[in-house]
């Protein structure tokens, strides 16, 4: 097995796992670092650098920095990354003078934006401090997309949406708000220098059975009628309500049900309890406001009478696996299910809708009707026309949305310089030695004992009165302190030099993981099986040395090493160091073409 390369940056990067699972790729231990010493605006414009909207994230991002933290591989549970993110967002000071002013001198490029989500706000937030002028098209009459019309506001208050969309709105964007986008053809034909097509998934998947039309009156498509709850046009629904489905969508819905009149709101899902796609904290919160999750019932048929819904015909489901182990539902036979109730909201997913993109334009789309994208450039088949976030590739999260605005802000800027898009920037990197003196270190390696730190949630008794009145109080700054300690620090890296190494394999005896080896090189698999402890994790890079001076090479399981410093305190000629390392991915800029 070769050395490893330690001057490739995506080695490192995959290291601090969380980073790594960030779309975004936010330094997560680094903001989580400066909580802890209190400094909440550092933290935040750390945040604001890389994920853009940190007091949105902070309360509603999918966190798949959480699966993938360290912290649970010793305990079941990881650190609260997501909800620390909003402690940095409700802390902050003035920020103001952080943020970049509008620029008077435009560089004569003009971009449209059509949509006003996050990823097209997030294209905004990149270009305008370059000078370019920014036609931002939506046709609500705010700014936000699905942040403003699809989350519940006992979720995300709307001060926190207009805070931080006012921040880049600020910035000097063009706004036509209340303007829809009708035709691809005429947008091009106003001469915009490129596009970005940042829709979303607009539509909401529908039910093709039995009684649907008769009893329409009281069937909803569940993102269309939060939106209508949102915008105030919906305050009430009755007392038995069905939500169909098992993503985030019908969560937001059945929770927002309690709160509008609904009494018996009950969750029915096609699949199993542990295959829905709902996040598993959205599942806890439903079922903590009393609202019970049934599963394996498939819808049959709407029972109206008068043109009145009545209640809903389910068939009973089960799992089954064929030879090749592929799973499937299948009907199990047994007697039909039935529920009364007097409304129905419909959340069985979402997909995209294009009919103001003329097939003729040169933009080819799939069979699926989804545009062809290149997802290193966002760019389209036709050059100038750009996508991101849910329209793109289809229904994901906001953090995955604001990802694909950097991405694309890059593009477009290559493309108006006269560059190649494809052409992308290198990250800034940074590995610096946290060594002070013989035995003293710049960061804290005394890791707490501590269980996760729950969120303290409004009374149930308060919290379902209102639909505007927010769940979660999140963390004081006493409860966030304690939170972050749970961190392992897993940017401060394990830096070995073969040439220091007297190999006393010291830092062997006093690993609490069993984590370093010295032994006889070879190749990966088989070196994997006879380290101190095997290294069963393929997904996690193994450090290896070059050969020392015994023949021997050294082999650290990164899997399963806590960064705790202890093989760097007690090596005796330093070929141990602990250096801090931090990569903020390239945006759009000068800095890129100057690196």
């Amino acid at each position: 097995m070769p050395p490893t390369n330690t001057d490739d940056p995506a080695y490192f990067h995959k290291v601090v796992d969380c980073q790594w699972a960030c779309p975004a790729h936010t330094p997560v231990p680094e903001y989580i670092r400066l909580i802890a010493a209190g400094r909440y605006t550092d933290a935040y414009i750390v945040n604001w650098k890389s994920n853009v909207f940190p007091g949105i994230l902070g309360r509603t991002c999918d966190r798949p920095c959480e699966p993938a933290c360290r912290r649970g591989r010793v305990e079941s549970e990881p650190v609260a990354i997501c909800r620390l993110k909003r402690v940095a967002a409700d802390n902050k000071d003035d920020i103001s003078g952080w943020l970049p002013k509008p620029v008077a001198q435009k560089n004569g490029k003009r971009v449209a934006l059509i949509g006003a989500g996050p990823a097209s706000l997030t294209v905004a937030r990149d270009l305008l401090p370059l000078g370019y002028q920014i036609v931002l098209y939506d046709s609500d009459a705010r700014a936000g997309g699905m942040i403003r019309s699809q989350i519940p506001k006992f979720r995300l208050p709307e001060s926190v949406i207009d805070e931080e969309v006012g921040y880049i709105l600020d910035m000097g964007v063009t706004l036509r708000l209340g303007q829809r986008v009708d035709s691809l053809k005429g947008l091009l034909a106003v001469g915009y220098d490129a596009v970005f097509v940042g829709t979303g998934a607009p539509r909401g998947r529908d039910l093709d059975i039995p009684g649907r039309r008769e009893a329409a009156a009281n069937i909803h498509i569940g993102i269309d009628w939060l939106s209508s709850v949102s915008f105030g046009h919906i305050d009430k629904i009755g007392k038995r309500v069905i939500v169909l489905g098992g993503g985030n969508t019908a969560m937001d819905c059945c929770r927002t049900s309690r709160r509008l009149g609904g009494e018996d709101v009950q969750v029915v899902v096609r699949s199993g309890f542990a295959e829905m796609k709902a996040s598993p904290w959205e599942k806890e919160d439903a079922m903590h406001e009393g609202i019970p999750i049934h599963n394996f019932l498939a819808p049959k048929t709407f029972l109206h009478e008068g043109g009145r819904l009545t209640g809903v015909v389910f068939e009973k489901m089960m799992a089954r696996q064929d030879e090749n182990g592929r799973r499937s539902l299948v009907p199990t036979g047994e007697p039909d299910v039935t529920m009364p109730c007097d409304d129905v909201l419909v959340a069985i997913g979402q997909e995209n809708a294009f009919p103001w993109i003329e097939r003729d334009t040169g933009l080819e789309f799939d069979r699926g009707g989804m545009p062809k994208v290149d997802p290193l450039t966002m760019q389209s088949t036709l050059p100038t026309v750009f996508f991101g976030g849910d329209s793109a590739f289809g229904p994901k999260n906001i953090i995955w949305a604001v990802a694909h605005g950097h991405e694309a802000a890059i593009s477009i800027d290559r493309l108006c310089r006269g560059e190649d898009p494809r052409d992308r920037p290198p990250p800034d990197v940074s590995l610096i030695s946290q060594k002070m003196g013989i035995h003293e270190w710049s960061y804290d390696n005394d890791i707490a004992n501590d269980k996760r730190y729950r969120v303290p949630l409004r009374d149930k008794a308060v919290a379902l009165k209102d639909v505007k009145v927010e769940v979660e109080l999140g963390f004081d700054r006493e409860l966030a302190y304690l939170e972050t300690q749970r961190c392992l620090n897993c940017d401060v890296q394990t830096m070995f030099s073969g040439k220091l190494c007297i190999e006393c394999d010291a830092c062997v005896d006093i690993c609490p993981m069993d984590c370093i080896t010295f032994t006889a090189p070879g190749p990966e698999d088989e070196l994997r099986a006879r380290l101190m402890a095997p290294a069963v994790n393929r997904g996690q890079d193994l450090y290896v040395s070059g050969t020392l001076k015994t023949g021997r090479i050294m082999a650290k399981d990164e899997d399963v090493c806590l960064h705790c410093g202890l093989c760097a305190e007690r090596c005796p000629t330093g070929a141990w160091d602990m250096q801090k390392f931090l990569l903020e991915t390239a945006q759009a800029g000068k800095p890129c073409h100057a690196r």
